[in-house]
C-alpha cells in the first residue's frame, strides 16, 4: 500500500499532489504576490529614484523567475502522475476548473514575457540585471515608443487578469475546504483526506 501511494496511485484516501507539483505551485503563488506588490510600489512617483530603480530590477527578476518555474511546472505536469479530479465535483465544476487552470498557466507565461517585451522595446534601454548579477539580453524587438506602449498594455491587463483569476482560484479552494469539506485544498497541501474524494492518479488532465 505504501509503495503504491509513493508511486502516485490512489488509495482509500484522496490522493495528494506530489512534492514537486506542490512546491512549484506555492512558490509561483508567492512570487506572483511579490510581483503584484513590487509592481504597485515601483509605479509610485513619490518614492526615491534609487529605490524605484531597485524595485524595477527586482520586479523583472521575479518575473523571469516565474517564467522559468512556469515552464518547469508544465514539463513536470506532462511527465508526472497526478490525481484525478475530486469525486464530488460535477461536470460544470470540472470544466470550470480545467479552464481556469489552463488560463492561469498561459498567463504565467504571458505576464512575464510581456514584461520582458516592455523592457526590450523601451527607448530608455535600461539593462535588466537578474537579481543584480546576471545581465539578461533583450528580446529581438525594435525599440520604439509605440512598441513599449503596446507591450505595457498587454503586460498590465494580463497581470490584472492573472490577479483576478488567482483570487477566484483561492476563493474556490477555500470554499471547497470550509463549505464543501472535500480534498481539493488538502491535496495541494500534501495531505490525504479520507472519504468520497478519492481517485487514482493519472496524467493529462488539470486538477
Amino acid at each position: 500500500m505504501q509503495r503504491r501511494r509513493q508511486a502516485g496511485y490512489g488509495t482509500e484516501y484522496g490522493t495528494p499532489y506530489g512534492t514537486v507539483a506542490i512546491c512549484l505551485h506555492w512558490l509561483i503563488a508567492a512570487l506572483v504576490l511579490a510581483l503584484i506588490g513590487t509592481g504597485f510600489a515601483m509605479r509610485r512617483t513619490e518614492i526615491d529614484p534609487a529605490l524605484q530603480f531597485s524595485l524595477y530590477q527586482w520586479h523583472k527578476s521575479l518575473g523571469l523567475t516565474v517564467l522559468v518555474l512556469a515552464a518547469l511546472r508544465e514539463i513536470h505536469w506532462l511527465v508526472a502522475r497526478h490525481p484525478e479530479p475530486v469525486a464530488d465535483l460535477g461536470p460544470i465544476e470540472r470544466q470550470a476548473s480545467r479552464t481556469t487552470h489552463v488560463v492561469l498557466a498561459i498567463l504565467c507565461f504571458l505576464v512575464p514575457l510581456s514584461g520582458w517585451a516592455v523592457a526590450s522595446t523601451s527607448t530608455l534601454a535600461i539593462p535588466t540585471l537578474l537579481f543584480d548579477v546576471v545581465l539578461v539580453p533583450a528580446l529581438p524587438l525594435e525599440r520604439s515608443a509605440a512598441g513599449e506602449t503596446f507591450w505595457s498594455l498587454v503586460h498590465a491587463w494580463s497581470a490584472y487578469l492573472l490577479l483576478a483569476l488567482a483570487a477566484l482560484h483561492a476563493a474556490a479552494a477555500l470554499h471547497h475546504h470550509f463549505i464543501r469539506r472535500n480534498a481539493v485544498l488538502l491535496r495541494m497541501l500534501g495531505r490525504p483526506a479520507a472519504g468520497g474524494s478519492s481517485g487514482r492518479a493519472r496524467g493529462g488532465t488539470r486538477r
